[in-house]
């Protein structure tokens, strides 16, 4: 019996019951009196039920046509919030967004980064690819990532002629690195500076770890050489070494501080050096929607 209501006679009912009046209902749905009148007259003999009663003032719901009211507002929001899903669903962002990742994703909060993003972004898929800080500069040049985590000053990777600035790099924050040495060491690391530090045995890194571009021209503006005896491209991998007695590493000052408490290990007291956690893009790309979802997210995490 009620299958021919439709939403603009629930709109009618809904208006008079809020405004107490037909002609003010009528003005506020931007019809007719007598089309406001037919609608409400076509409910009650649709529902069988008295809807309203006159007042002095107008009308007023009975028992029956409040109960039904409150139905037909919870249509209408339904209605509303079914639009606004489907105008939501029709205009988010979607596609594969490639993201380089580093170091550990506790500290680059990778995993509250990744859930903001399918939060403002649930057309997007993500897809990550685990490497060394040097390889999310190229990976953007090579169109092989998106964006990604930086350590270390993206100027290093801009190789263009022009102006204007390769990478858009977001500040995420500053990181400080110490030197870390074996305990049969001690003597000859604790008031050293870097100068006396580069003769000891160090276990480097390849040149696209934030390790090796940091001492390379440190070393290099003091005009010394730095004693490589080992190389290795992850930093678990080189305090590992410092604990069985290869040589110095330099690593996170919280990482050395713990490996202090827990392991012996020895750290350098006269020296530290710092550099910045950054998220990268290309410049040229930092109005895509995708990355715009991206920052978005890291803006979030980050603050």
């Amino acid at each position: 019996m009620l299958q021919s209501i439709d939403l603009r006679t629930l709109r009618a009912f809904v208006t008079v019951a809020r405004e107490g009046n037909v002609t003010r209902a009528a003005e506020q749905l931007h019809v007719t009196q007598p089309a406001v009148t037919l609608q409400l007259k076509r409910l009650a003999a649709e529902t069988g039920l008295s809807l309203f009663r006159r007042t002095s003032t107008g009308l007023e719901l009975t028992q029956e046509g409040a109960l039904l009211v409150a139905k037909a507002e919870q249509v209408l929001a339904a209605l509303t919030d079914f639009g606004q899903t489907a105008g939501h669903l029709s205009t988010r962002v979607r596609g594969k967004l490639r993201i380089g990742t580093i170091i550990d994703p506790e500290f680059t909060r990778l995993g509250a980064f990744l859930k903001a993003l399918i939060e403002s972004g649930p057309g997007i898929e993500t897809t990550l690819r685990h490497g060394m800080s040097g390889d999310v500069p190229e990976g953007l040049k090579r169109n092989e990532l998106d964006a990604g985590f930086f350590l270390g000053d993206p100027r290093d990777y801009d190789t263009t002629a022009d102006a204007a600035p390769l990478f858009h790099a977001r500040e995420l924050a500053q990181l400080t690195y110490r030197v870390v040495a074996p305990p049969a060491l001690a003597g000859f690391v604790r008031g050293a500076d870097w100068s006396q530090l580069a003769s000891l045995p160090w276990i480097g890194t390849p040149q696209a770890s934030v390790h090796n571009r940091l001492l390379s021209r440190l070393f290099a503006n003091l005009g010394v050489r730095q004693n490589i005896v080992a190389q290795v491209d992850q930093e678990t991998s080189m305090v590992a070494m410092v604990r069985t007695g290869v040589g110095l590493s330099l690593c996170r000052e919280s990482i050395a501080l713990h490996e202090q408490q827990a392991h012996g290990l020895v750290i350098a007291e006269n020296i530290k050096i710092s550099t910045t956690l950054s998220f990268l893009c290309l410049a040229a790309r930092i109005e895509d929607p995708m990355i715009l979802a991206a920052s978005d997210a890291i803006r979030r995490v980050w603050g």
